[in-house]
């Protein structure tokens, strides 16, 4: 069974977030005439699900999109659908709200058939109107009228099937929250209540510093405009204007004295967790590995190894949050991922009841994992408590780049063999990463910043990771493709230097990268053709069919080789978490002092799609990040904490250098759909590893591909 959906009593499976929110009050509501309110969990991060939601919405109930209003991401009025993350928002969110509107659907036209006395097979709903053939104007009625006579507290059954209009047989939804972002302020950043005050929070570089000392008389000038809030080691400046906010932030920061023990000097990714404690567990394994073919001819052995540094999410928009506490409770406004995940936990950390916590989500800058938008809500939220007053808090950039959790660094080795056919006989592959799960509410500690800085201070949670399958730094560890023996290891390392947690896709980036450039140095090492090698371990059509689309459409075997290393074509395949969508990129590299993708061709097999401008935004978006982490991000640090001032110290990939993206969809109608937002990462990487490989004729295996490491790989 799909592990996004349940059996319903009826014996029929609901998805896993109506289960869990079975009252369909929850997801549809009538408030007026001429409108519907529909209500969800996931949020919109900019990969356009308000769309998606919307356009499945109009679809099982008959109505146009326009009457339809998206409440999404408020504790006080949208069913708990945890985390918008994982690819999982069409696969499970969009699901259930298509579910509940058909059982809606279907629940209104058998109370008009009862109404109107007839039957209700002939009766349809369009345009909100309900309709059936020979029935007269004087019996026509709309869904408007009929709402409030039936009981829609009750639970969902699972007993209705979704219609599943085909795509294109409905016009294209445009995104709904483009025009507000574009033309008239729609992020939080944006938003102002009466009354409220401006505070910046102080903190230092090192991930674990405690504040010794500050001499706060460095903002004493301006008594009546400034105040000064102080807990333990957290410490905020509060003033009535952004700008005096700023002001006095830079005055308090150059007069804090800060209390920490000297990371240790930055090597090599292998050497950070070479010696290290670490729980290491088999995640798959099986066949007998066997050392040569039946003729005796011994197997041909390939090894590698290979890494990514700590990324940060580098989000254009600084994290920012409102939050105001009255007499009603305590309201936040956050552009978190997990809107009731962080109403819990600031329940926990500040006493007040967790009906009396509301958390609204607002857009803020994307950045597809755990980024600092839960921390700065809960630093919003003490000083709003402290204050007395609605109070909005913006992080700085360095804050931005310093602060959040990074994703983990990781090393990855890969032992494999080939025998005398070409087929891969043995896989091992061995996994050192540390957590990528401590999100707010994912384990048993508090895993807020500001709580770790209070007296006294809260414990963080006992470093874990994602469990398989769908595994965290063991996420795609193990093959897609058809291999005999496989031994796939992960070694998880607790401790980190640098405070760790979810970035776009996990483990899978690295897992990715590391595999599908195995399987170019195996192709290379035994003289066959990268993408015959890979088709000819792929037993699943599917499978087949994204590589196949990919390589066509970039005109894999027409393109000229310059033969002076100055261009370079490469390959990238994987399946998302090995459950979700299938993808395939292929790049064309420009290789001179530094490396640049001219043009990059993704196909993707997504199962149904639901709403295709949004898929290939997904991809697209994809595509352009994963160029970053390949060929420019990696976190600096020294013995005083994250070095990073600026995005000269974190470069990220400009517009400029953005490729031509070209996205192909497999569309397949009669499957379930699949999650799309983070499977482009690992073969875009892959890809542009393989071009540079077979370009230039040095395979690179530490991202990033900078001059400097791929110099090195040359030397070696």
């Amino acid at each position: 069974m799909n592990s996004n959906t349940v059996t319903s009593t009826a014996g029929r499976q609901l998805p896993a977030s109506l289960a869990a929110n079975p009252r369909l009050d929850l997801w549809v509501r009538f408030p007026q005439p001429s409108h519907v309110e529909i209500s969800s969990g996931k949020v919109e991060l900019g990969q356009g699900i308000s769309a998606a939601l919307i356009q499945v919405a109009a679809e099982e109930l008959g109505i146009p999109p326009a009457v339809i209003r998206l409440v999404s991401g408020d504790t006080s009025r949208c069913p708990d659908e945890g985390l918008t993350a994982g690819s999982l928002s069409v696969e499970t969110g969009v699901a259930a709200m298509r579910a509940a509107c058909a059982e809606v659907r279907t629940r209104m036209l058998r109370y008009a058939a009862t109404t109107l006395g007839v039957s209700p097979e002939g009766l349809s709903i369009s345009m909100g109107q309900i309709t059936a053939p020979g029935l007269s104007p004087d019996h026509a009625t709309n869904i408007w009228q009929l709402a409030d006579g039936i009981d829609w507290s009750s639970p969902a059954t699972g007993d209705i099937l979704p219609r599943h209009p085909a795509v294109g047989e409905q016009p294209p939804l445009l995104r709904p929250d483009l025009p507000e972002k574009l033309l008239s302020g729609g992020f939080i950043h944006d938003i102002t209540i009466n009354d409220m005050v401006h505070a910046r929070v102080i903190r230092c570089t090192h991930p674990r510093a405690r504040l010794r000392s500050v001499d706060v008389s460095v903002v004493k000038g301006q008594p009546d405009r400034v105040r000064v809030f102080r807990n333990g080691s957290f410490l905020a400046v509060i003033a009535s204007t952004e700008i005096d906010a700023v002001r006095a932030h830079e005055a308090l920061s150059a007069a804090a004295v800060w209390d920490f023990d000297p990371l240790p000097p930055f090597s090599d990714i292998e050497g950070l967790f070479r010696d290290k404690e670490r729980q290491t567990r088999a995640v798959h394994q099986q066949g007998e590995e066997v050392a040569s073919d039946e003729n005796g001819n011994p197997n041909t052995r390939v090894q590698r190894s290979f890494s990514r540094p700590f990324l940060a999410h580098a989000s254009i928009g600084p994290a920012c949050a409102i939050a105001r506490h009255d007499d009603t409770g305590l309201t936040v406004w956050s552009h978190t991922q997990g809107p009731f995940p962080l109403a819990r936990q600031l329940s926990r950390i500040t006493g007040i009841p967790q009906d009396r916590v509301r958390v609204i989500h607002v857009p803020g800058a994307g950045c597809y994992g755990h980024n600092g938008a839960d921390d700065v809500a809960l630093d919003a939220a003490l000083i709003a408590i402290h204050c007395g007053q609605p109070v909005r808090v913006m992080w700085t950039r360095r804050d931005e780049l310093t602060c959040g959790p990074f994703g983990s660094a990781m090393h990855i080795s890969i032992d494999a063999s080939v025998g005398a056919d070409g087929r891969i006989r043995t896989w091992h592959h061995t996994v050192n990463s540390h957590s990528h799960v401590t999100r707010p509410g994912a384990g048993d500690g508090v895993d807020l910043r500001a709580a770790w800085d209070m007296d006294p201070p809260m414990s963080p949670s006992t470093p874990k990771d994602f469990p398989p399958p769908s595994g965290g730094g063991d996420r795609n560890a193990v093959p897609i493709y058809d291999l005999p023996h496989q031994d796939i290891r992960y070694a998880f390392v607790p401790h980190a230097h640098l405070r760790v947690s979810a970035i776009r896709s996990l483990g899978a980036f690295a897992n990715i990268f590391a595999i599908e450039s195995m399987m170019d140095e195996i192709a290379s090492a035994c003289g066959h053709d990268p993408v015959t090698l890979r088709l000819t371990h792929l037993g699943n059509p599917r499978a087949r069919a994204v590589i196949e689309a990919a390589v066509k459409a970039f005109g894999w075997s027409e393109w000229q080789d310059t033969g002076d290393g100055s261009r370079g074509k490469g390959l990238g395949f994987g399946r998302y978490k090995n459950t979700a969508a299938w993808c395939a990129v292929a790049v064309d590299l420009e290789i001179g002092a530094t490396l640049r993708v001219k043009r990059a061709v993704a196909a993707v097999d997504a199962g149904r799609i639901v709403h295709r401008d949004g898929l290939i935004n997904q991809i697209e978006g994809g595509i352009v990040q994963a160029i970053s982490w390949t060929l420019k991000e990696s976190v600096p640090w020294n013995s005083d904490g994250v070095a990073i001032n600026s995005w000269d110290d974190y470069p990220i990939l400009g517009f400029d250098e953005c490729p031509d993206i070209s996205v192909i969809l497999l569309d397949q109608p009669a499957s379930p759909s699949l999650g799309v937002g983070e499977c482009a990462a690992g073969p875009t990487a892959a890809a542009i590893a393989n071009a540079l490989s077979q370009g230039l004729g040095v395979r690179a295996t530490d991202l990033p591909l900078t001059p400097d490491n791929i110099a090195r790989h040359m030397e070696a």
